[in-house]
């Protein structure tokens, strides 16, 4: 059941938020030397304005693949490790999601990839005359025909870096606001407490981890243009810091937050509700009013 909770719960998040991801990666990888945007709010208006809207969802073929996969992994890997470890407790939660975190890098890392390569191509562009990709599968075999295995997993290191500790404090948060919130499915307000928590817990997870985040992106868009800029992860750092200072580890973060927060409500909430559901715990859910007190039958004597 953990495997299709996250199968549901990743479905529901890349459609609330892959148009501020779309910014975020613009805003993360753009040339310091010629910036084509202001800011986050400035980044989305021109590529409405330039590309459509449609060009806030370049790249979400990716995704849509992908994270269904790597949210069942995600939820299904946490909850059997939480069984083996066989007791609930913080650290736990820490470990359990570190290590989800871990084994999904396997997909995590080639999707990002083409959704970089994708969110890049025709910057500006109403209608790109020249696609280099058709679409994010195109991509892919085009990276593996020209650079190998090793090129679909551009990244790696840095998605390992990110995502271990990432969804480490991604789950620990979602536990400790769950349990200090009182979500308990009698509850009223228990919808309300599972967004507002699983929201803040995809908060915590991007703040924890996001100057690695900005690394990773650089690296998997470097050579969009034809031209190898980074030699690796330290060469990637120095030459950012050198340019930009240490504000270069923010670049992106306020898009990034704003779609954390839905994302991940949306998320963590589908994801507890179905299990609930599934469960036979849900009742409370659809009706939050006391059950009717019924007065008892007064047994006629027989006769």
């Amino acid at each position: 059941m953990d495997y299709v909770a996250g199968c549901l719960g990743g479905a529901v998040g890349v459609l609330v938020g892959h148009p501020f991801d779309t910014v975020k990666v613009r805003l993360q990888v753009q040339n310091v030397d010629k910036p084509l945007y202001r800011g986050t709010f400035h980044c989305f208006q021109s590529i409405v304005r330039q590309e459509s809207i449609l060009g806030l969802y370049k790249g979400i073929g990716s995704p849509m693949m992908g994270l269904t996969f790597i949210n069942a992994i995600v939820f299904g890997v946490q909850g059997n490790v939480m069984r083996q470890l066989g007791r609930d407790s913080p650290l736990n939660q820490f470990l359990a999601g570190s290590a989800a975190g871990t084994i999904q890098c396997v997909i995590c890392c080639p999707m990002e990839l083409a959704k970089t390569r994708m969110q890049m191509q025709g910057t500006g562009e109403y209608k790109s005359t020249r696609k280099h990709y058709k679409n994010s599968l195109d991509c892919l075999v085009r990276i593996y025909r020209k650079e190998g295995v090793r090129g679909i997993n551009r990244g790696m290191l840095t998605t390992l870096a990110r995502e271990a500790p990432a969804f480490g404090f991604y789950f620990l948060t979602y536990d400790c606001l769950t349990r200090s919130l009182g979500c308990e499915p009698d509850d009223p307000y228990m919808i309300p407490k599972l967004l507002l928590a699983g929201g803040m817990s995809g908060i915590a997870s991007w703040l924890s981890t996001y100057p690695v985040d900005v690394i990773k992106s650089r690296l998997q868009a470097d050579g969009v243009g034809g031209v190898l800029q980074y030699n690796g992860i330290l060469d990637c750092v120095q030459q950012s810091y050198r340019k930009e200072g240490w504000w270069v580890f923010t670049r992106g973060l306020t898009s990034t937050l704003l779609r954390a927060f839905p994302v991940n409500a949306a998320t963590f909430a589908t994801v507890t509700l179905f299990l609930m559901y599934m469960r036979g715990e849900g009742e409370g859910v659809k009706d939050c009013e006391p059950a009717p007190v019924t007065q008892p039958q007064q047994q006629q004597s027989s006769l």
